[in-house]
Parts: C-alpha cells; structure tokens; sequence
C-alpha cells in the first residue's frame, strides 16, 4: 500500500534549503542498510521571504517532494518533513562548501552529509521498459474532477486500428503520491503494464496522483474516497470517447488502488471488470496493527503490552469524534505511556517525538483508511472480478488478506471472479528472493510476465 507505505517507502528522504549561497541543488548518498545507499537530490529555494526546500529521488521515482518547513539560522539548518515522516538538522560548513547532519526518522538517526557536487548515479536495467517508437498510439490527455475542481494529467494509449474499438483499463496507482507511471524503487510498473497490455489491443488510461506530477490539488489533504472520485472522473472522460469501445471500461488498482476499484465499481453503472493487484481485505485498524507488530526494528520485554498499547493507541486515533478532540487524547495517550517512555532513547526529544506520532495518526488519509474495509465493497459487487497476490508480498501479505477477499467475493453477485497466488513474486509483482521492500531496487525485473500474461488472458476473455 502506498500511503501505508509512506514512512516505509520513504524510508530515506531529507531536505536542504537557505536563504544566502546555500540556494541552489545538493546531493547526499543516504546509507539505507550497510553497504547500500541511495542518491538524494536536495533543491533549496528563497520564495518571497521564505525558505523553501523540496527532495528527488531518482532511484524510487521520487521527484520535488515538498516539505513542511525550512530553517537556517547561525549556519544551523532544519528541515522539517515530519509530513513525510522524517527531520533533517545539519551544519553548514561554508569552508568545505559542505552541510553536515542527521536525517532522523522516528528514533533513528542516520548521518546524511550534503555537497553540491553532482553524485554519480549507477543507471539500473530495466529491460522490460519499453522504447519509443511504439506499436501503437500514446496521447497526452487532461481530465477534471468538478467535484474537487482539479485537472488530472495522464496517457493514453491505443491499439493501432483494427476496425474494432479496443476495451480500456484504468490504472489506479497505490498509496502516497505516484506519477502516472506508479514509479518506485528505479521501477516504472504502470509504465510496463499499459504497454503490454495495449500491444495486446486493450488501451490503456494512467495518470498522475492529485497534486503530483502535471495534476493539480492537494494530495495530503486527500482520503481514499477522494480518490475514487478521481477514477470516477476519468470513467466519465473515457465515456466521451468515440475511439475506445465505452461499454468495456474496466479498472486495474495496485495496493491501494486494488481497495479504491471495488469502491468505484459500486458507484459506477457502465464498468464491466475489474483487477485487484495485492489490496488488502480487512479494516485499515487491523492492517495498521499488523505492520506495527511485524515491521517494528526494536524489541520489546513484554509482546502482550506492547500489542495492547499499539491496539490502544490505533482506537483513539480511529474514533469518529472531531480531529482536534483526538489529537488532545492521543497526545494525552502517549504522554502518559510508561511503555512509550521506556522505549525511547534518552537523548530523544519526547514531546517532538509525541507530536510528529499523532500528527501522522489523526491525518484525513489515515483516519479514513482505519475505518475502511475493503471487504465490505467486495461483497457488493456485480461485475467479473480478479484477484492477485504475490506470496512473498511483505507489504500487503496474502496470509492477512487473501482469505477474507476470497470470501468478500463468494458472498458477491460477481457472475466470475478468480483469486490467484502467484508463487515468489513480491508486492510489486517482481520475482524475488525475499520480497523485502529493500530489494525492489536490486530486481531488474519490474513486472513478472507470468502475473502480465494473467491480466491480459483474464481480460480478453471477459471482454469478448
């Protein structure tokens, strides 16, 4: 899941920008694990008065993220990302032209030293890319949501005409903000699965999140319903269309995009499939409670506490009353948490520490995601159906998920619908070893043509 993702994903980001000569473009090589680190590209800006500082990076198709605020004062620097789930302090060394510091996330705090020298990338393989000139046709095309009055941007891609009006997919990308291409970890999976699936005569529609890449609005302040009202526009841009076939629009969601399809197709009455690629099955509560217990980098003396204090927390941060009146208990919660106190280093900032952890807790996103079950939408549908999961899958695992799908959908009037465990592919459906999110990057391949072959089989049959 891409917003569940978020901090995971994002595992490595910080920032840099001043006012002064520190305007301009910085590089770090950011240590993720030993012996292995990844490139960020830090640009500061002074915009009216004010430093502002965002981050690229290019191995996981991150590009000017933006962060919450920047500060340099004395030749002391902070950059605070807390919205993206990490801070960065460090000291400008005007003598070496360099900003030496620490790129913090949660308890953890790993040196980050910033030059203005570019850093050679090592470019990754990625065979299955596709290169231009293309079999087929690739449009340009923008589309409005009136109902958030904002402007998606996208491609489109169509068969070459054969005298019959192709099928289209929607792609719906996962959590956190993606461009149109769902690029992640030097991977381009939306990029390669429109691709195959248009040589294979399905046109293909993708585009960039709300408030990334060329979409206009506010992603951050977006939940998953928001979204869906997205993929609904798009539905309607698509119907316009008199070079698709309008009565075969299906949908293809990845991670979250796999819980926002059953949503849209419920609300939609022309949308004849659709494809769920590894989205969870159960309320957003319970998937929160697992990653916390089973992605947790620390121990703990006693299991049953802890899982009762996260169980807690996760309540009061999920309940129905206003935002304010949670942050207050939540703040409260942890504040008073022996468990929290005895898990933090002494040399953390607890009320910084506190304050970031409820901030990331009480979001518009996440507190519509705890209360959202999936399986509820699933059990509404009246249109073919397929499901996959990769059995290494570390962020969405088919032990938590496959099952109560698979039952969603029994319990459906879907006329076919199909779950599928696919043997050794991980979250981005990758042939993998581990399926730890650290790998994506190492894996040349991006999608695993088993899991393409599946889709396009899948569709042709349901929009013969």
């Amino acid at each position: 899941m891409k917003k569940i993702f978020v901090t995971i994903g994002l595992l490595s980001l910080i920032f840099s920008c001043f006012s002064q000569n520190i305007n301009g473009t910085w590089n770090g090589n950011l240590e993720v694990q030993p012996g292995r680190k990844i490139v960020f590209i830090f640009t500061i800006s002074h915009i009216n008065g004010k430093l502002t500082s965002n981050v690229s990076i290019p191995s996981q198709g991150v590009k000017d993220l933006i962060t919450n605020a920047t500060i340099f004062e004395n030749n002391e620097l902070l950059i605070d990302a807390s919205n993206l789930g990490f801070k960065y302090t460090g000291k400008w060394n005007t003598s070496h032209q360099t900003i030496e510091g620490n790129f913090r996330e949660g308890v953890n705090s790993v040196p980050l030293l910033l030059t203005r020298e570019v850093i050679e990338q090592v470019k990754l393989k990625r065979p299955q890319e596709p290169v231009k000139p293309y079999p087929y046709r690739e449009e340009k095309i923008t589309f409005s949501n009136q109902e958030h009055h904002i402007t998606l941007a996208g491609t489109l891609t169509l068969p070459n005409s054969s005298g019959k009006k192709p099928p289209v997919v929607i792609l719906i990308s996962g959590s956190g903000p993606q461009d149109r291409d769902e690029s992640f970890a030097g991977h381009k999976p939306f990029l390669v699965l429109a691709d195959f699936l248009t040589r294979k005569g399905i046109a293909v529609l993708r585009y960039d999140d709300r408030g990334f890449g060329e979409s206009t609005g506010n992603f951050s302040e977006a939940t998953t319903a928001d979204f869906a009202t997205d993929v609904r526009s798009a539905i309607d841009f698509l119907k316009k269309r008199t070079d698709i076939d309008t009565l075969q629009i299906g949908l293809i969601g990845h991670s979250e995009g796999a819980i926002i399809a059953p949503m849209v197709a419920n609300q939609s009455n022309n949308l004849s499939f659709i494809v769920m690629l590894a989205g969870t099955g159960i309320p957003g509560k319970e998937v929160s409670l697992h990653q916390a217990l089973d992605y947790r980098n620390f121990n703990v003396t006693d299991e049953q506490a802890y899982e009762a204090y996260v169980k807690q927390a996760i309540e009061i941060a999920s309940s129905v009353k206003e935002a304010s009146v949670i942050r207050k208990e939540l703040t409260r919660f942890y504040q008073q948490s022996a468990l929290l106190a005895s898990l933090l280093p002494s040399t953390a900032d607890k009320e910084e520490f506190i304050n970031n952890l409820v901030s990331t807790r009480t979001t518009p996103w996440i507190s519509y995601f705890y209360n959202y079950n999936p399986a509820d939408e699933i059990m509404k549908l009246n249109i073919p159906a397929l499901a996959l999961y990769g059995s290494k899958d570390t962020q969405v695992p088919p032990k938590y998920h496959l099952q109560p799908v698979q039952n969603a959908l029994a319990a459906s009037n879907s006329p076919t619908h199909k779950v599928v465990l696919l043997e050794g592919l991980n979250h981005l459906f990758q042939e993998s070893q581990t399926g730890q999110i650290s790998e994506y990057p190492q894996i040349e391949q991006t999608f695993s043509p088993k899991a393409l072959q599946l889709i396009v089989n899948w569709i042709i049959e349901h929009t013969k």
